[in-house]
């Protein structure tokens, strides 16, 4: 078979002039083939179809297919990594160009981008997630993510919690700003019931929760809101909830809220924030380090930040504080006690005197029971019949069954 070059050779000598034995002497073809190309003329040459080629990613196409099948939003990232704990060799960019193939690129309006000076601002926001623990099998929890991110750099801190409220809030503030090491000088909200009180008027300021304020004021930091119906001014904060849904939170198990938020800090720690940011086109943590000078020196102390409300004693000897039950000492008088909640602790009053000091429970339906709130039964009820208390300082007489016979007699005599 002659290929493309030698046909065209052919044909250029036989254009010449050369005779048949001439150009068969000069390619070394026989007569009868340089016969037959000269009559075909030029002709592309047909080639065989190759046979196709195994390709590094073809052993783990259907390993990726079942994943995006059961978790669509998966990040490339993370199956990228993956596929490497499996023996995947090759690059994200053929990953990549398979999954286009596999899931159509999500629709999404263009968004004006904007970026701020290092220390200046930090975004705020809470983002539902539903899961069942491990050791709650059957039950659907919901949870919410508290998150801070640093505008500059990109940083991240966040944090899972049971409770939206205040005592929380102020709480994530202060770890947040304690694991910067530093404070930025502006926080934009988006309208959260805990930061914003109320969706005022135009042509009247914006309402900020008074404890905020004063978290504010300790810290340096200004509270900011962004305009209602325009979360997208705070996408630094709302694009990182994307990324956590996906690359963190799809696919993986937790055993409850604490191993929850342990596997969260080692996935900030070790991919979040040491990746190449698609934005800044920098590493996060590295951007970061350089950040953390501008941002405000911490102050010598915590917040303490006072939330007081009445509560309720139960027949159980406890007070219900954000879905969790606080213990106070056997003999309270009062059914109604004061009590102070912090973001550490629960304080409860008694007329004024502190009579128990909690630490704040993270969860919902937990108990917390101090050493010495419960000294059992005293010796005298418990000779008393089941479901009788008697009030302190009471006791019962011991007599013999005697006795009580004599009464009866003399009750019957009387009738």
């Amino acid at each position: 078979m002659v290929n493309l070059k030698g046909l065209m050779m052919i044909l250029e000598l036989h254009k010449q002039g050369l005779s048949v034995s001439a150009i068969a002497e000069r390619t070394g073809h026989d007569r009868k083939t340089i016969r037959k190309y000269i009559r075909q003329g030029l002709v592309a040459p047909r080639y065989k179809p190759r046979e196709p080629r195994m390709t590094v990613i073809q052993p783990f196409e259907d390993y990726v297919r079942e994943r995006v099948a059961a978790w669509p939003d998966l990040t490339g990232a993370r199956l990228l990594r993956e596929i490497r704990e499996l023996g995947y060799r090759g690059g994200k960019t053929m990953l990549n160009d398979f999954l286009r193939d596999v899931r159509p690129p999500p629709s999404r309006a263009f968004e004006v981008r904007f970026e701020t000076p290092a220390g200046r601002q930090a975004q705020v926001d809470f983002a539902e997630f539903k899961v069942e623990f491990i050791h709650e099998q059957g039950a659907s929890r919901k949870v919410w993510l508290f998150a801070m991110v640093l505008g500059h750099s990109r940083y991240l801190w966040a944090q899972y919690v049971m409770h939206q409220d205040l005592p929380t809030v102020l709480r994530c503030h202060m770890e947040a700003f304690e694991h910067f090491g530093g404070v930025p000088r502006e926080i934009l909200y988006d309208r959260m019931k805990t930061a914003v009180l109320g969706e005022p008027d135009e042509d009247k300021p914006i309402i900020y929760n008074a404890k905020l304020l004063a978290c504010g004021a300790h810290y340096g930091f200004v509270p900011r809101a962004c305009q209602p119906y325009r979360a997208q001014t705070k996408g630094k904060v709302e694009r990182p909830y994307r990324y956590i849904r996906a690359d963190f939170f799809m696919a993986r198990h937790f055993l409850d809220l604490a191993d929850m938020n342990q596997q969260l800090r080692c996935w900030l720690d070790t991919v979040a924030n040491v990746r190449l940011h698609g934005t800044t086109d920098r590493i996060v943590a590295e951007h970061f380090q350089q950040e953390r000078p501008s941002l405000q020196a911490l102050p010598s102390g915590r917040f303490d930040a006072v939330i007081r409300l009445q509560r309720r004693l139960s027949h159980e000897g406890c007070v219900s504080v954000g879905g969790n039950y606080y213990s106070v000492p056997d003999g309270t008088r009062r059914r109604v006690l004061d009590v102070e909640t912090t973001p550490d602790q629960v304080r409860i009053h008694e007329d004024g005197k502190l009579i128990a000091l909690h630490p704040l429970l993270a969860g919902r339906k937990q108990r917390s029971v101090l050493p010495g709130h419960r000294q059992g039964p005293r010796r005298a009820e418990r000779r008393d019949r089941p479901g009788v208390r008697l009030p302190p300082g009471h006791a019962v007489a011991t007599r013999s069954l005697g006795v009580y016979e004599q009464i009866a007699r003399q009750l019957g005599s009387m009738r």
